[in-house]
């Protein structure tokens, strides 16, 4: 009986698992040099946790269970809310601003489709105890930093930039009650995901006044900050997010990034813990659902029981970031190839027999220890199980990409070994303990 893989999972096989360590390890050396410490976590939290965040509907979109004790637990679906637990029981002894990066791998129980997987990767990055509109530039720098670094330039993406504080002093200028804004973010946050008449049809069953409804659609499809001000003038909480946008804008322009940023009000982030500036990463060309996004969380640690701490950072997936790569041909280009630095190759006294076919006698236990010795010296080194022929040996370390081949043959009886440079087809004989002496001179 054959068993598939659960789906909605994946099954990394070298290849696979070349473009998520190419990932990962590009997502760890951008963090790292932009300052952020790597963090992690347990793989499941207490069901609770994630019901203060998000409501007890975020049930049905993880996978949950009960240990031996009764205490209902859940896979982590995000690892935000794991942050503040981490941060609230140490925030006495942490200097901040905190800087924070992880790469958690991450489950949810949704139906599997296009970029969107039940198990996978994200890329987290924060600034925790910073409220400074540089703090929000510096996170987005990180991530077009990842992007340039990929080989993702800003005519492939796009940072679609807006404030959940401008959104909500709009809504309520328009006759929106406050009490109704967290429901009516999670209707906003579909608009660049349906069809306008379809996004229409549902704003229109949450509100009764078309006027209303118009006058929302009017802001969302605004395309400038100046935009925003004509409409709804300058004062009280439109201010402030005009010019907390106007700022950001001056900060990823003195970043060098700005080419990569756009105003859009459309971007809202249904999830109800959003403050402040906002964005969502998306492919300029594709219909690809989006690769990242983030924004200012202020009361997140607040919420968990914390003190009230500023906050800001955003999260990347592998699944559609791969996904984006591959069709853009930068997965080819950026995968390095598998190669070894040695490849140690017995020759063998062959001699025929009718009989008995070949007969073989060759100095195999000094082909493993010599491959021993370079390993431990930090060296890619192999030989083949199979005991073929020079040539078949050869071929396999061709394959291999192997750079250099050590040929261990009757010259070892002497201590000597020949070196062959597998670019050049050069071969030099010499000396074992020369050899070595040589290697480890270069390394020094």
């Amino acid at each position: 009986m054959k068993i598939p893989p659960v789906k909605g999972t994946r099954d990394f096989y070298p290849p696979d698992m070349a473009v998520r360590n190419l990932i990962i390890d590009g997502w760890k050396k951008v963090s790292l040099r932009n300052g952020f410490e790597e963090y992690d976590g347990p793989i499941f939290e207490y069901l609770k946790m994630f019901q203060i965040k998000s409501g007890d509907e975020i049930v049905e979109q993880l996978f949950s269970l009960q240990d031996r004790g009764g205490r209902e637990l859940a896979l982590r679906p995000e690892i935000t809310p794991t942050l503040a637990r981490m941060v609230n029981q140490k925030i006495s002894s942490l200097p901040k601003p905190i800087k924070w990066f992880s790469v958690p791998r991450l489950f949810r129980a949704e139906r599997p489709q296009k970029g969107r997987l039940r198990e996978f990767f994200q890329w987290n990055v924060d600034i925790i105890g910073e409220d400074d509109v540089l703090a929000d530039a510096e996170v987005i720098f990180c991530a077009c930093d990842y992007l340039q670094e990929i080989g993702l330039m800003p005519d492939d993406v796009v940072i679609k930039i807006s404030s959940r504080k401008m959104l909500a002093a709009v809504l309520k200028s328009v006759g929106i009650p406050e009490e109704r804004l967290d429901l009516l973010y999670v209707v906003l946050d579909k608009k660049n995901k349906l069809p306008s008449e379809t996004f229409k049809q549902i704003l229109n069953e949450q509100l009764s006044d078309s006027k209303i409804v118009d006058k929302i659609q009017a802001f969302m499809e605004l395309k400038k900050v100046s935009d925003v001000e004509s409409m709804f003038g300058r004062r009280g909480e439109v201010k402030e997010s005009i010019d907390e946008l106007a700022e950001l804008v001056d900060w990823l322009g003195r970043m060098g990034v700005e080419g990569y940023c756009e105003f859009d009000p459309g971007i809202v982030r249904g999830l109800a813990y959003y403050t402040g500036i906002v964005y969502e990463i998306y492919d300029r060309a594709s219909g690809l659902r989006a690769i990242g996004g983030g924004g200012r969380y202020d009361n997140l640690l607040r919420d968990f029981g914390g003190p009230d701490i500023p906050a800001t950072g955003f999260g990347i997936g592998d699944c559609v970031l791969a996904i984006l790569l591959e069709e853009k041909g930068l997965l080819e280009k950026n995968l390095p190839k598998s190669v070894l630095d040695y490849f140690v190759i017995p020759v063998r006294n062959i001699t025929f027999d009718d009989e008995k076919g070949i007969v073989k006698s060759t100095p195999e236990g000094e082909t493993v220890k010599l491959t021993t010795k370079l390993r431990r010296l930090g060296f890619k080194a192999d030989f083949s199980y199979k005991g073929t022929s020079l040539g078949k040996q050869l071929k396999e370390a061709s394959s291999r990409n192997a750079r250099k081949c050590i040929i261990i043959g009757e010259e070892f009886k002497n201590s000597e070994l020949v070196v062959k440079d597998m670019a050049s087809g050069e071969q030099q004989l010499i000396k074992v303990d020369k050899f070595f002496a040589k290697l480890k001179s270069e390394m020094k």
